[in-house]
């Protein structure tokens, strides 16, 4: 929804007079409303953040979560100066924005008294709520609150291809400096986080405390430059320098060791395959006549070229990763299906979260309070405190019962059916953004059976930066030729404002003549 507030001329202007002031009115709505500096600073608080929750250790402890929520805060203020000083309120109607404001509804009504129930004092009386942990479910609606405000402000103030571009190109060249440092890491200092930090209890890769949440990062890294590769959107001399990033990014996730991260990679380059064969409604309609007489030999050469690259694609980074010495991550991978517990205890991980789903199926046991309700569903006994379910669904259920899958199906289903939508377009860097947005949210959402990658800030902010990516409006597109068109647009009226004055003093002086 857009708002627009313009002064109205104190005087009727005369004929002539109204024909210029129609033609400079026709030339201001030409041009594109002048950004604030608050705009900017939103823009750049987006693309700073991108980089910084990432190396704040994927932004997980409370003093990381303080500044993230803070700096949510600071571009709500800079959005109310942006529209006290442009008179616009710019703001989104994506529906993706919906699922995250009845989540956070959702948990406000988790924590409504609706019962109450006696103490131990006969004169006092303790209120239950629908959350077995108030507190945790008060943290988690201030992190959605955030997320969501990115989320608005990425597709609010991503409103150009300039734009566009800035923060594709901020999420790839980030994306290869993170593979870098990560294989760096692991090559030197594989026990520690920034070769200081000693971890005891997991396994560490780049910044992040877990490994499984790196081979997330990477998966959605790596998928917009893979988009713009495989739709053919890359100028041919920046191909190799692409081809280079994905490939450093997808050889740090498979050195991760990570089963769910290399299943996702798979996924990821399959669904690329897959949906790049798709042409888009317009071309197939224009070019039908063609399409029949070059018969369906040409579109089955198509695919199993597609295919043959994706699959020579692959086995280079799964070569890279050998010649690297990474051969443990990949008998990790190979060997796990012959020991005693492929799952490495997710299995009953996710008994357990079956029984408590069975218990609250509607609403949940209220959002971030898994890891206390899980102790006394526990069949062992009962001492191991198990923060996540290493299944993202299965949490959502436990978290939010009935209500909550729904919300995330209508996120699903909006996402995927608007960024098809988008493909659709003249815009070939558009449609390859899109592609690969959609592919990688597509790999996340995979590797989410297995691991809890999205309940880290730093893969969650960047997955909805991506889902915006996928599904923004036409704004950020870039028409063949729009500028040139726009300039000589600009130029038609400015020289009609000129004949008109001229005519209007021809006249004049025949008048006194």
């Amino acid at each position: 929804m857009t708002t627009s507030i313009s002064n109205a001329p104190a005087e009727a202007p005369s004929k002539s007079g109204a024909l210029q002031t129609e033609s400079r009115s026709a030339l201001a709505a030409s041009v594109k409303l002048a950004r604030t500096v608050a705009s900017r600073f939103i823009f750049l608080t987006i693309c700073v953040a991108i980089v910084m929750t990432t190396l704040a250790f994927g932004t997980v402890h409370y003093w990381a979560l303080a500044i993230f929520e803070i700096s949510a805060a600071a571009i709500v203020l800079l959005w109310a100066m942006d529209v006290w000083r442009s008179r616009v309120l710019r703001f989104s109607r994506n529906p993706l924005q919906l699922p995250l404001v009845g989540l956070f509804i959702l948990g406000l009504v988790q924590l409504l008294p609706f019962s109450g129930a006696a103490s131990a004092d006969s004169n006092s009386a303790q209120l239950r709520t629908i959350s077995f942990d108030p507190y945790s479910t008060r943290l988690a609606l201030v992190q959605i609150a955030a997320l969501a405000i990115y989320f608005a402000a990425t597709l609010a103030f991503t409103d150009s291809p300039h734009r566009l571009r800035i923060l594709v190109r901020t999420i790839i060249i980030f994306g290869f400096v993170l593979a870098i440092f990560g294989l760096t890491q692991s090559f030197t200092s594989p026990t520690k986080v920034f070769w200081i930090r000693e971890l005891s209890q997991s396994t560490a890769f780049g910044p992040f405390i877990n490994r499984h949440h790196f081979a997330g990062y990477m998966e959605l890294a790596m998928a917009v430059p893979l988009g713009l590769l495989f739709s053919g959107s890359i100028e041919k001399e920046k191909r190799p320098l692409y081809a280079f990033a994905i490939f450093m990014m997808g050889v740090a996730l498979i050195m991760t060791a990570s089963r769910g991260g290399i299943i996702s990679l798979v996924a990821e380059v399959g669904f690329l395959v897959i949906i790049a064969g798709i042409k888009r409604r317009k071309r197939r309609h224009r070019s039908e006549e063609k399409e029949r007489k070059e018969g369906k030999t040409a579109r089955v050469r198509s695919a199993m070229v597609r295919a043959g690259l994706a699959f020579a694609f692959v086995l280079l980074i799964f070569t890279g990763v050998v010649m690297l010495g990474g051969e443990s991550a990949l008998t990790r991978f190979l060997g796990s299906v012959s020991s005693s517990d492929p799952t490495t205890g997710r299995a009953h991980f996710w008994s357990v979260t079956l029984d408590i789903i069975r218990h609250h199926p509607m609403t949940g046991v209220g959002l971030g309070a898994y890891s206390l309700v899980y102790t006394s569903y526990d069949t062992r006994n009962g001492l191991m405190r198990v923060e996540q379910a290493h299944n993202d669904y299965l949490q959502m259920l436990s978290d939010a019962g009935v209500v909550g899958v729904i919300l995330g199906l209508f996120f699903l289903v909006a996402l995927f059916r608007a960024g098809f939508a988008r493909r659709e377009t003249d815009d070939k860097f558009r449609r390859g953004v899109a592609t690969g947005a959609l592919a990688g949210c597509f790999a996340v959402l995979v590797h989410s059976f297995f691991d809890f990658t999205l309940h880290t800030t730093a893969n969650a902010l960047l997955f909805l930066i991506v889902a915006a990516l996928a599904t923004m409006n036409g704004r950020i597109e870039q028409h063949s030729r729009g500028r040139h068109r726009r300039r000589s647009h600009i130029k038609s009226l400015e020289s009609g404002v000129v004949s008109l004055e001229s005519e209007d003093s021809g006249i004049k002086s025949e008048v006194a003549g």
